[in-house]
């Protein structure tokens, strides 16, 4: 599970989150939404441990810095980082290593056809397009099986075939249990399988529902979000 309490991170006199508060529980993908300049960027490298923060992130009952919540998060970032001089193989095996995986010879075939990486393994990381990076920085994400996910944009810039597998992959996670946090500004990406929605606005969770909360009634998330994101509305956070 993720439970972020109280998360609020100041850049000078920006505020940049502002008390935040929302769990991720397991078996859950939750959608992270909001325009540009809402605060989710932040909130996401808060989360990853990139930023230095007020509050409380745990992850797995361990606070976010940890080692112990380290072994069971998985991040994908929205721009890919890979080591220059490695092979696609290699980054592979590199994660194995770091998080001590098993047998993952055959996690990591498996993952790279899904990706269709599976003959580009000897290509070093500085030979790769922007989106073969990005499937790599799946394939690593989800080599030791993450307990928590967590991905920033993670269709952008990926082709049909990588979207629609990565879109089952998130759903099989799912299924085993995993808690997945998307954060996005793209709703028509993630309409069809999201479970919970945390709408962001000036550094605020401005509005939070579940699927089932608006398939009971008549609202629209669509039209919710414009109504916050546009009109200025609160539409009920809590």
């Amino acid at each position: 599970m993720l439970q972020v309490t109280d998360l609020s991170k100041v850049y000078h006199n920006l505020v940049a989150n502002d008390h935040l508060n929302f769990t991720v529980e397991p078996g859950e993908i939750a959608i992270l939404l909001g325009p540009n300049g809402a605060g989710k960027s932040t909130a996401i490298k808060c989360i990853a441990g990139l930023l230095r923060f007020q509050g409380n992130i745990q992850i797995c009952g361990h606070p976010n810095k940890s080692k112990e919540a380290k072994r069971c998060f998985g991040y994908i970032p929205e721009m890919p980082s890979l080591y220059e001089a490695l092979t696609v193989r290699e980054h592979l095996e590199f994660i194995a290593r770091a998080y001590k995986v098993e047998d993952w010879e055959k996690r990591a075939d498996e993952l790279l056809v899904r990706m269709e990486l599976d003959d580009k393994q000897k290509k070093l990381g500085s030979e790769l397009s922007k989106g073969m990076q990005q499937k790599v920085s799946i394939c690593c994400a989800l080599l030791p099986r993450p307990k928590v996910l967590m991905l920033d944009e993670p269709l952008v810039g990926l082709d049909p075939h990588a979207i629609k597998e990565l879109k089952q992959m998130l759903q099989d996670l799912r299924a085993e249990g995993c808690a997945i946090l998307v954060s996005t500004h793209m709703l028509d990406s993630v309409e069809e399988f999201w479970d919970k929605a945390l709408i962001m606005m000036k550094g605020r969770i401005a509005a939070v529902r579940t699927r089932r909360e608006i398939e009971a009634s008549d609202e629209d998330l669509e039209q919710l979000f414009f109504s916050i994101t546009e009109g200025g509305q609160d539409g009920g956070a809590l």
